[in-house]
């Protein structure tokens, strides 16, 4: 018999028909109460959990999901954090003569009501999938009939209400197949802005609380994404490769102003403890967790090995991922091949962070940097080794001179939280940490007069925005200018251009002055400066021109002027 909550009598009960009746009441009462204590945990942090597909991909069934999810129990990782047993792609039956959505009777003969409950009774969330068009990614890798029409294009209330008031799923992960005419049988090409927002939209009217929506587009959609989804893909399908890894960080490393609480990039399912090497996985769950990225276990959890256990149990590493600042951690610096990258944690603006140094190259790298540069102050500054649970301040930390000496192997990240005596003021922002709310990775950028970011060694951090300019929405915002005093600041403006051009700069929605560069060259950075004044606390300082192409950006540095 499958152990599900609906199907269990509590012993010592009554069973006469009264008996009964309280029984089931009883029943009803505790499994709501379940279903609440799973829904009231913090909806602002990043999802942790589990999916099926990076495994499984359509070979699933309704034992095996709760195989895993018994196995999310007694393997600790529910006491680690995670909660979400996704069940991804692959249980569609066709539809009706009503359009109802079936499910396959011989791999789910029950339905799916009994694998929620038994996901439920364990005290866990249920997540399901679909897509925004007629069919969906899994489907359309096959010929199966059956597969046709079982998305949610043209069902989208029918579905949602099946879901979430029926079926009673917590989360839900919509993909793009379906949408893009690459990718679907009746070449179809979806608006994605309408699509999610239909099907956002479709939720909210099935009166149920507290549902997750991820939105799957294998690239960063755009800026309006942020007011329909709590999640959203910004890669192309991850695989068990660290070239796949790399390549998802790199296209991460500039979108952290793109992520608040609530919101986050989604940077696809972890791929730890299915054959990566030991320094591999520890950067894609490290950086997974810096960057505050949803963390959804990909490997079979019921023959998890003690080793990926122990890092995907890691609570120090989850506790800065589901952090109550709610920040992705951004490119502090770049020496060498590496990156440095630092988010706050326990308070904004504290003096504990998080400092990661990420070497992407295939070469053990020796990296050094000030304490400053991360914007801490103090000689009697701690280090602890986040992987190891250890101090680290006397292999790592110079307090005499303030410098921070990492060795860090080939594909290898060290991560460590950082406690100082002092938070020092930020002077230099790295373009690539400004929003841009033009900002989307779906259309050609230079057609939609939309800025991009991109790659660049002579960059003080490796990259710069550029193709800024044109609209008013095209332009570059450093929304969080802090200041402990307030008053008359310095401002550098670090630029690539080769030709003549101009851009406005607003300070707090006022404007504060224009800067005109003459033909220089795109490859050679060049800076000019103006004097600003900033308020007490967190300014926002804007680069625009409504009405022409800017000079590609690099950084902009503030110094208070005596």
């Amino acid at each position: 018999m499958k152990r599900t909550a609906s199907s269990t009598i509590p012993t010592g009960l009554n069973v006469s028909n009264q008996g009964l009746f309280s029984a089931r009441a009883l029943i009803t009462v505790l499994m709501v109460a379940i279903a609440f204590s799973c829904r009231a945990q913090n909806p602002d942090a990043p999802l942790m959990g589990w999916s099926s597909w990076n495994t499984f991909a359509l070979n699933i069934s309704d034992t095996l999901i709760m195989r895993q999810a018994d196995a999310m129990v007694s393997s600790g990782l529910k006491a680690a954090g995670y909660s979400y047993v996704n069940i991804d792609d692959g249980y569609f039956y066709g539809r009706d003569e009503w359009g109802r959505l079936l499910v396959n009777p011989k791999t789910f003969p029950h339905g799916l009501r009994p694998v929620v409950d038994h996901i439920h009774s364990l005290g866990l969330k249920a997540g399901i999938y679909s897509d925004a068009g007629h069919s969906t990614c899994g489907c359309f890798g096959t010929q199966d009939p059956l597969c046709l029409d079982v998305g949610l294009y043209g069902h989208d209330q029918q579905d949602m209400n099946l879901f979430f008031k029926e079926l009673d799923f917590d989360f839900i992960k919509v993909d793009f197949c379906g949408g893009s005419p690459g990718a679907n049988k009746q070449r179809l090409h979806l608006s994605e802005r309408e699509r999610y927002t239909d099907i956002a939209a479709a939720i909210t009217a099935t009166g149920r609380k507290g549902v997750r929506l991820n939105a799957c587009r294998w690239a960063y959609p755009g800026t309006w994404i942020e007011n329909v989804c709590g999640s959203w893909r910004t890669t192309g399908d991850i695989n068990m490769s660290w070239n796949s890894v790399r390549s998802i960080i790199s296209e991460n490393l500039y979108l952290a102003d793109y992520s608040f609480a609530g919101h986050f990039n989604d940077m696809d399912m972890l791929e730890v403890g299915r054959g990566l090497t030991t320094e591999e996985d520890q950067t894609h769950f490290g950086l997974w967790c810096v960057m505050n990225s949803p963390l959804l276990i990909g490997c079979d959890m019921t023959g998890i090995n003690a080793q990926t256990l122990s890092l995907l149990t890691n609570k120090e590493l989850i506790a800065v991922n589901q952090d109550k600042t709610f920040q992705q951690a951004y490119v502090a610096k770049k020496v060498g091949d590496c990156f440095v990258l630092v988010r706050d944690v326990e308070k904004v603006g504290g003096t504990s962070r998080v400092v990661a140094v990420y070497n992407p190259s295939d070469n053990n790298q020796d990296v050094s940097f000030l304490l400053s540069d991360i914007d801490l102050d103090g000689t009697k500054t701690t280090f602890r080794d986040l992987f190891y649970g250890a101090d680290a301040t006397a292999a790592v930390f110079s307090p005499s001179d303030g410098t921070v000496n990492v060795s860090v192997p080939a594909h290898g990240t060290r991560i460590y939280k950082v406690k100082a005596a002092k938070r020092l003021e930020r002077r230099r922002y790295e373009a690539e940490t400004a929003y841009n709310p033009s900002y989307q990775e779906i259309e050609n950028n230079q057609a939609a007069a939309t800025g991009t970011y991109s790659y660049d060694n002579s960059c003080s951090g490796g990259l710069k925005a550029t193709w800024l300019g044109k609209t008013e929405r095209n332009a570059l915002h450093f929304r969080h200018v802090e200041s402990k005093k307030g008053g008359k600041y310095r401002l550098t403006v670090a630029y690539q251009s080769g030709e003549k051009r101009a851009m406005k700069v607003l300070v707090n929605g006022s404007e504060a002055g224009n800067l005109s560069v003459e033909a220089g060259s795109w490859s050679e950075v060049r800076t000019l400066t103006m004097q600003v004044t900033l308020k007490k606390g967190t300014n926002t300082i804007v680069l625009t021109n409504a009405a022409d192409w800017m000079p590609d950006i690099d950084y902009i540095n503030l110094e208070p002027v005596a």
